[in-house]
């Protein structure tokens, strides 16, 4: 299959009108609420719209601007020098004092299938449920985001793009005795906005166990002062900054991803030949998805942190005897825009960066995706839907563990088959210098693989574009990862006139 396939659906996409979009959305479900075909045009209006209707500075520009007027500070210090925060005698667990916010503690993991059936790490423990939120208002009769400029202590780049509203439990309950969360209002009390979507959603299961955000988007019905580090923009002006490197934030990404928007890359209306049904129709679908979680079940067990075997806790971190999947670390941190202008903490340090992706291919004139039913001991259901590969390569040198299943084929695919190729980060609140190669890569017809036509392997599926967005529309379905590279998918439509997706 031509790679300008898919090009030149995406090129359709942005053509067409919204509402031949909204037509093509239907009656979408955003957690268990219906939404109509219009809010669906309305997001999709706003996707297509590569220019505020409000005046402004361009986005680069404020981004830039944004990061100049504020400052942050990071230093590196002792784990013991944490202010807050101490080693439990007898299990060695890391705790801030309040009992709040996060700790670092053992996890135990034992499962019946897989290279590795058993193993212990460190693992980050949040119950607080955090609240991920964008505000939204109409301007000239297009949805406007309410975006945040924000730094955080762990970001490799300063200032990224960020929601309205990023903050745990802890966080905007004023554990830490800070100034309020601003906006936090629309989302936490009824009848301030109306809520277009509102579903809980997992974070990376490989640090955290059983950690779950709130991603709203809630309608603001009146006027909104805004702040000094927040602008409204439309939704291709988001997606457009998806094509910058580590530009916009995991959290954002997230909350995008459970938009009613996957009829942005559905064919035209006016194309050749009407588009057919997917590979796999969605109740085949949701029954492998079901049977994948039954038949890898796992069993973990928080216990404590001084038990871990294979890790070794130093003045300055904790850390992998052989330096491999990540450390625990200290730092000190000042800010001038944040709710605290000064504090430490501890953040979990990926070793080496990582590589996500997805393979795309048409059929029946449909766009789909390779999925994987992957396990991840920190998940609530254990298995989620996950990207086509989703590994730190780095951390197989020299363990005799197979590559993954497509890893080289994506890394060698030719340059004309990577529709995307960004280098984007995990949230920077807990997570210290987390970047990963994200790509979208099309398949040809001659690349299947294994002598088999359409080559599904075990756990793997070809789903459709629009049934991952229903997935992702419903708690713990679809993975952080597929998530980012959803609307990593969706940002294609807002490259425009400014050439191919790189």
């Amino acid at each position: 299959m031509p790679t300008t396939t898919v090009r030149a659906a995406v090129r359709g996409a942005e053509t067409e009108s919204v509402a031949a979009a909204g037509t093509a959305a239907g009656a979408v479900a955003v957690g268990e609420r219906p939404v109509r075909g219009r809010t669906a045009t309305r997001f999709a209006a706003s996707a297509l719209a590569r220019e505020s209707r409000v005046p402004g500075p361009a986005p680069d520009d404020w981004i830039a601007e944004r990061g100049r007027a504020g400052a942050l500070h990071v230093e590196r210090i002792p784990l013991a020098d944490l202010t807050g925060w101490s080693f439990a005698p007898g299990t060695g667990d890391l705790r801030h004092d309040s009992g709040r916010f996060f700790s670092v503690e053992g996890l135990s993991v034992r499962r019946e299938t897989g290279p590795v059936k058993s193993w212990s790490q460190p693992v980050l423990v949040q119950s607080d449920i955090g609240v991920l939120g964008l505000l939204v208002k109409e301007f000239d009769g297009v949805l406007h985001f309410l975006m945040q400029a924000k730094m955080e202590p762990g970001n490799a780049t300063r200032t990224q793009l960020c929601p309205t509203v990023q903050a745990t439990r802890s966080n905007y309950s004023g554990v830490h005795g800070g100034s309020p969360v601003p906006y936090l209002e629309y989302f936490l009390r009824p009848g301030r906005g109306r809520v277009l979507v509102d579903v809980l959603q997992s974070e990376m299961g490989s640090w955290f166990h059983r950690k779950r955000n709130r991603n709203m988007v809630v309608e603001a019905p009146d006027e909104v002062p805004v702040g000094d580090d927040f602008r409204w923009m439309t939704l291709g002006e988001v997606l457009g900054q998806l094509h910058r490197d580590d530009i916009v934030n995991m959290d954002v990404r997230t909350v995008v991803a459970c938009l009613p928007l996957p009829q942005l890359l559905s064919p035209r209306p006016s194309a050749p030949e009407p588009a057919g049904p997917p590979r796999h129709d969605s109740a085949a679908l949701a029954h492998w998805f079901t049977g994948m979680k039954v038949r890898y079940p796992m069993v973990t067990r928080r216990f404590p942190l001084a038990r871990v075997a294979g890790w070794k806790r130093g003045p300055d971190e904790i850390a992998h005897e052989e330096d491999r999947y990540f450390r625990i670390l200290g730092v000190r941190v000042e800010a001038t825009q944040r709710e605290v202008r000064a504090w430490s903490q501890p953040l979990l340090a990926p070793v080496h960066g990582g590589v996500i992706a997805f393979l795309l291919r048409r059929f029946g004139g449909v766009l789909h995706v390779l999925v994987q039913a992957r396990v991840e001991a920190g998940l609530l259901d254990g298995v989620e839907l996950a990207p086509t590969v989703q590994c730190t390569p780095a951390n197989l040198a020299g363990t005799g563990l197979p590559r993954p299943p497509f890893l080289d084929a994506v890394l060698g695919a030719p340059p004309a088959a990577i529709l995307y190729d960004t280098l984007l980060s995990d949230e920077g609140g807990r997570i210290h210098h987390s970047l990963a190669r994200h790509l979208l890569v099309e398949l040809g017809e001659e690349e299947d693989g294994e002598g088999t036509e359409y080559w599904e392997p075990e756990g793997f599926r070809w789903i459709s574009v629009e049934q991952l967005a229903g997935f992702t529309r419903h708690g713990y379905q679809v993975n952080v990862q597929a998530r980012s590279l959803l609307s990593a998918l969706y940002s294609l439509c807002a490259a425009g006139e400014a050439g191919e997706p790189s």
